[in-house]
């Protein structure tokens, strides 16, 4: 061989050990994310379920990505500030809590939405579920959703239902029912649950639906009667009251969901390690103990069945949104 062609080959030989050099960091940076901790934004106000499932989930995964994982409460416009805002965030380390509310109620009732909740993030995992129940009050002449049912059919247009403002949760839950059942009812929309609670304590109002934790202990000790839950099946803390799926309307499920979303940006590899760690999480002995005293249902969904049950929801929502005519406060 030349001395020529042996200088071309030490030249190529040190330009690619150049270029594996340089390449390299950059595949240590990928294989070793999470790199810093990450931030996990809740899109409402401390306090109430959302917190509850954000923090159990996040204690969990932190110790399974091995960085700390911060909850960071962004309340306003119905989630959507903070929606926009980790839609944008290109960090790799920004995270948000999906919602009912956020992911398949806002793009039906706001004319104009700051992000796309199909297209700007990628689903990561459902995490929990929060039983919805409906409740009447105690001099209301039902003991059920049958009941109930025949009651407000034969005073079309003189019981009413309170809510925690329109578009809220409660306010689908019901009127999701009055489609279902078809029934006639009046809309009392409240500025939060608590003003809500107290006209229906005093029984100012007929009924409402309202998550689980916040009421349970009203229906344990008689101040309130729960006449169906919205979940698929009967849940541990009222095993005696039945769905309203039971009660003559198969299918029918109301709850209050929870899920792990990331900005679409998120490289796959990162995607995939988030995914298995949030999957995980929920199913760890602290979150479960902590979502069960909530009685918040943990899931733990793929991405793809997070995805696909969003879509499902999407469609669900839609069709009740456009019946109601419901618009934001």
């Amino acid at each position: 061989m030349t001395e020529l062609n042996l200088r071309r080959r030490a030249l190529l030989h040190a330009a690619a050990a150049g270029a594996a050099g340089a390449f390299a960091p950059a595949l240590h940076a990928q294989a070793a994310w999470p790199s810093k901790p990450i931030r996990f934004v809740v899109p409402f106000a401390p306090g109430g379920s959302s917190e509850i499932v954000a923090r159990a989930s996040a204690a969990e995964m932190a110790k399974l990505l091995g960085q700390s994982v911060y909850v960071d409460n962004k309340p306003g416009a119905a989630g959507n500030v903070a929606m926009q805002e980790v839609a944008r965030a290109d960090d790799q380390h920004t995270v948000i809590l999906g919602h009912i509310g956020t992911l398949a109620v806002n793009p039906f009732i706001f004319d104009k939405l700051p992000y796309d909740p199909n297209k700007d993030f990628k689903p990561i995992s459902l995490l929990a579920k929060v039983p919805s129940l409906y409740l009447v009050h105690p001099d209301l002449p039902v003991r059920n959703l049958k009941e109930f049912v025949a009651l407000v059919k034969s005073k079309p247009g003189r019981l009413n239902y309170g809510s925690a403002g329109n578009g809220s949760a409660g306010h689908l839950a019901m009127e999701y029912l009055k489609m279902a059942a078809d029934l006639f009812m009046v809309h009392v929309p409240y500025r939060g649950t608590g003003p809500q609670l107290t006209d229906l304590l005093a029984g100012r109002l007929d009924a409402a639906s309202v998550g689980a934790p916040a009421v349970l202990q009203f229906v344990k000790t008689g101040k309130l009667r729960c006449i169906a839950t919205g979940t698929p099946q009967r849940i541990p803390q009222l095993p005696d009251v039945s769905t309203v799926a039971e009660q003559g309307f198969p299918g029918f499920e109301m709850t209050q969901w929870y899920g792990l979303l990331a900005p679409s940006t998120l490289p796959g590899a990162a995607t995939d390690k988030l995914a298995a760690a949030a999957i995980k999480a929920v199913k760890e002995p602290t979150a479960l103990e902590r979502l069960q005293a909530d009685a918040a249902i943990a899931v733990g969904s793929t991405p793809a069945e997070f995805a696909k049950f969003i879509g499902v929801e999407q469609q669900r929502w839609k069709a009740v949104i456009a019946r109601a005519k419901i618009k934001p406060d």
